[in-house]
């Protein structure tokens, strides 16, 4: 571990409950999926990517992938690979202006890349380390497209609370839980949201895409330190739920469309199920089977007709 590693904060994290709760940002404690997708990544992806004559169907593309489907929370890169290779061409829209999806290869094989970094900064490196001007122009453009999303999410995203529920909830866990904020978001936009509504005072750690992971966040914040079904994790996204496994640990959902009262029923009941030790096996099952359902594999037009 290096003075200039950022994930430092996390691996020094020592506990000082007996439980630990980690918790997504965008979508889960806070309403910014939506105006985030649909103001700020999508016209952008539309507009760098080429996609002008098919923008109803990447809009549509772009809601199911991030919104409303599997990948809902994704990292922005697989999830924009995506629709670009899997959504997009197979829209009846597309197929019907028999437009061709520009195919951004380059692009989707850095993000197929497993040792890739998926962000700015892994941009930055894919760059200088193009094999040729062709992928170099490509990966600059996607890196254009990116930083200007950052650009519009700080002018637009703004004034935001978190749901109903998520301050109660956070106050109600002080003394009874370590509390982490573990997003994929950058740092500097969950520092400004969570400060904005003054609830970053009930957090030990806000960590952000720069620390690595969600999965790497609660590893690193919570191994060899928590015993066995004390360390929950809270998202709304199945990426969320795999962070928690990767790790063992227990998983609330936020259900998309649903937030409010999932909320309240973590505040009101959840909370108290697993302080007590009864969280998992039954009852934990019945939420994720909920959760699951709120969020399909396929979009409709690729759903076989019943």
């Amino acid at each position: 571990m290096t003075q200039n590693d950022p994930a430092r904060v996390l691996k020094e994290l020592q506990p000082t409950r007996e439980f630990f709760v980690g918790i997504d940002s965008d979508g889960c404690a806070f309403d910014s999926m939506g105006i985030k997708q649909r103001e700020c990544f999508c016209p952008m992806l539309i507009g760098y990517f080429g996609l002008q004559p098919v923008a109803q169907a990447a809009r549509e593309c772009k809601d199911f992938a991030d919104l409303f489907s599997k990948t809902r929370g994704a990292n922005r890169h697989k999830t924009s690979v995506r629709i670009l290779r899997d959504l997009l061409p197979s829209h009846p829209m597309v197929k019907q202006m028999g437009f061709k999806v520009p195919p951004y290869t380059h692009y989707a094989k850095w993000v197929d890349d497993p040792k890739s970094l998926l962000s700015n900064e892994g941009l930055k490196t894919a760059i200088e380390q193009a094999p040729d001007e062709e992928a170099r122009k490509e990966l600059q453009q996607v890196l254009k497209w990116s930083l200007r999303v950052n650009e519009m999410v700080t002018e637009i995203v703004k004034d935001l609370p978190p749901f109903p529920y998520v301050r109660q909830s956070l106050q109600k866990l002080q003394g009874k839980a370590d509390v982490i904020v573990c997003s994929a978001t950058p740092n500097e936009a969950l520092i400004r949201e969570w400060q904005e509504h003054d609830i970053d005072q009930y957090v030990r750690v806000i960590a952000g895409q720069e620390m690595g992971t969600k999965a790497q966040h609660l590893k690193d914040a919570t191994a060899g330190k928590y015993k066995e079904k004390h360390v929950l994790m809270i998202g709304d996204a199945p990426g969320d739920f795999k962070a928690a496994r990767s790790i063992n640990a227990l998983f609330f959902p936020i259900n998309p469309g649903d937030e409010i009262r999932s909320w309240k029923r973590f505040h009101d009941e959840a909370l108290d199920v697993f302080l007590a030790g009864r969280y998992a096996g039954d009852y934990e099952a019945k939420l994720i089977t909920e959760f699951e359902s709120c969020l399909p594999e396929l979009p409709p037009w690729q759903q076989a007709p019943a």
